[in-house]
């Protein structure tokens, strides 16, 4: 242990110590110097921009300056088709002269999507299922219905449309939705010769309501009474009325065994 001891202190071990660390040196230089000179380090031919002309033009760029290139195709709603929009390596960067150079172009032809089934569904879920399907939202319109904003027909340019149909992406879709006040129009119940309880049960089910009751003749009792006449009646030229609207009733005492 002493005499490798007494050796580490010696001029000569230093000194080779300095020759191996002076060897490693010169060998990690070599090797430097060797790769930047294989690989023409620091010097190319700057990509030019592509991006944002057409195709042809892009590539008219490329082949001029000696560009080798490949084209990807994407489809892009708000593109004009025919035109780059991506490109690597990236403008400005040195490559070799020859280097292939990648382009993704929009698409000249919209790729058919399944229309998602947003029937009967509230608007704000339509919405975000048909964004995802790369569908936009058109005219929006209402009609009367008791369910509020809820999709109840779906149509592509004029025409209604189906779940599942196959559609162009990025289409624009109109929707008609409820307004959620139910019907505007009701058909005019004939209430004459009903008992005035079944004619008040009738018109509150339609959504209508009991206007003003004329009583015709002596009436002895108030739970034996029977429809002779309402304003407004089912005519032949009229047949609906709006929702709300008071239905006044003539009425009469029924007979002794109710008919």
């Amino acid at each position: 242990m002493k005499k490798l001891i007494a050796y580490l202190k010696t001029s000569s071990f230093r000194k080779t110590v300095l020759m191996a660390v002076v060897t490693v040196i010169g060998i990690v230089l070599i090797a430097f110097f060797s790769l930047s000179y294989y690989t023409d380090h620091g010097s190319g031919v700057p990509v030019p921009s592509v991006k944002g002309l057409s195709i042809d033009q892009a590539v008219n760029k490329l082949e001029e300056q000696g560009f080798d290139f490949h084209v990807d195709t994407v489809y892009v709603g708000d593109k004009a088709p025919g035109t780059i929009i991506e490109q690597d390596p990236d403008a400005g960067t040195l490559v070799k002269e020859g280097r292939v150079i990648y382009l993704t172009m929009v698409t000249m032809q919209a790729p058919p999507v399944a229309l998602p089934d947003i029937e009967q569904k509230p608007y704000i879920n339509a919405l975000s299922a048909l964004s995802n399907a790369g569908l936009k939202i058109g005219d929006t319109t209402y009609t009367p219905d008791i369910a509020r904003d809820v999709v109840l027909e779906v149509k592509l340019a004029g025409q209604v449309v189906r779940p599942g149909m196959k559609i162009p992406k990025g289409s624009r879709i109109d929707l008609v939705l409820g307004d959620g006040n139910g019907a505007n129009e009701q058909d005019i119940p004939e209430l004459i010769g009903q008992d005035l309880d079944a004619a008040r049960f009738a018109v509150k089910g339609l959504g209508l309501t009991i206007g003003i009751i004329t009583y015709q003749g002596t009436i002895t009792d108030s739970t034996n009474l029977k429809v002779v006449d309402q304003f407004p009646k089912r005519t032949d030229s009229t047949t609906t009325t709006s929702i709300g609207t008071r239905i006044n009733l003539t009425v009469s005492q029924g007979s002794v065994d109710g008919n």
